[in-house]
């Protein structure tokens, strides 16, 4: 897909986008006479897709229209079934949870561009915008999604290893310890697996870049649901807490910094929102629980993004050290199992 830089839509763009483009803009009202009216601006951070605000000026030539273009990337299909994904995302615009879906052609989609900001790996750490994403979060894990409700993790980490093996070498099979990783899923499973955890529509990739909030109202939307399925609901605070070790937005993008991991408070914080959101004040008890769990999945959820790196170092060509990215997962797995399983 030939949409790299600041500038116009280029003539090599494929025809489908064109005439989507165009048709998003006459439903509007707007009577595009050429390609070159089409302003391209990349946005960054993204790491399975790319992503792109495309504006154009109205029938008003002092106002433009905005929408956002998604080009999807490469071998995605080796993670989750892109259908799927569009029923997921058609559904949720449904529920008043996310951007409408605009057009599709065959390489990506058109979406409504939402008028709020995208947030940063520092607010994730604002003690105020922390308990507004944790009551979305608990808003979200509340959804009512067609389709079966079964737990989608344990499946999913035994075919992203498959698919893992295949694309390493012998020499990368044995660095990665991809050989022993059944087993230690199977173990996992095992001890996480309990009949007290709520089970839940999950977002399974909440960092910073996925969540957006309107400044004047302070509403937080939750963005890009391409790996969302039912899951534990310990799980994906997990994920949470994983990502604020991240940021995007550095020269190193693919380096994570543990020692900013949240601490005890931090999460105990959030996970209170989060309880406290659904309008019953929660029993430390509960809390307590619920951190336990949370801390236990984040084992899972380096398991998860770890494999992810290595298929995607393999298949996706967007700027990313995705391999080096996946060893520290994989490390801070090896780490933090002794401490959170015992021996």
């Amino acid at each position: 897909m030939a949409i790299k830089k600041n500038g116009l839509i280029p003539s090599s763009a494929p025809e489908e986008l064109k005439n989507v483009l165009k048709a998003v803009a006459s439903e509007w009202g707007d009577k595009i006479k050429d390609m070159e009216e089409f302003l391209v601006i990349p946005l960054k951070g993204a790491m399975t897709n790319e992503v792109f605000q495309i504006n154009w000026p109205t029938i008003h030539d002092d106002l433009h229209q905005k929408v956002l273009v998604r080009i999807y990337g490469e071998g995605v299909e080796l993670f989750f079934n892109r259908d799927d994904e569009i029923r997921t995302f058609e559904c949720m615009s449904k529920h008043g949870q996310g951007p409408r879906l605009l057009g599709r052609f065959p390489d990506g989609r058109i979406e409504e561009f939402i008028h709020a900001r995208t947030l940063s790996a520092a607010d994730l750490r604002d003690p105020e915008i922390s308990v507004l994403i944790a009551a979305k979060l608990r808003e979200f894990h509340n959804l009512d999604m067609p389709g079966p409700k079964d737990v989608l993790l344990w499946k999913r980490l035994r075919t992203w290893l498959g698919h893992a093996k295949k694309f390493c070498s012998p020499k990368d099979v044995k660095d990665f310890c991809l050989n022993v990783l059944g087993d230690e899923i199977n173990v996992l499973e095992k001890e996480l697996a309990k009949d007290h955890q709520e089970i839940g529509f999950c977002h399974n990739d909440l960092q910073y870049g996925n969540i957006m909030m309107d400044e004047e109202t302070r509403a937080i939307t939750l963005i890009d649901y391409e790996y969302a399925s039912y899951n534990p609901v310990a799980y994906d605070l997990a994920n949470h807490f994983c990502e604020m070790a991240a940021n995007y937005h550095t020269e190193t993008p693919h380096l994570l910094d543990y020692i900013i991991y949240p601490d005890m408070e931090e999460r105990w914080r959030f996970i209170c929102a989060y309880l406290r959101s659904s309008g019953n004040e929660p029993s430390d008890a509960e809390v307590e629980q619920l951190l336990i769990d949370a801390e236990k999945y984040t084992l899972a959820n380096h398991l998860f993004w770890g494999l992810w790196g290595i298929i995607s170092g393999h298949v996706n060509k967007i700027d990313f050290d995705y391999l080096e990215y996946a060893r520290q997962r994989f490390q801070q797995y090896w780490l933090s199992k002794p401490l959170l399983l015992g021996s």
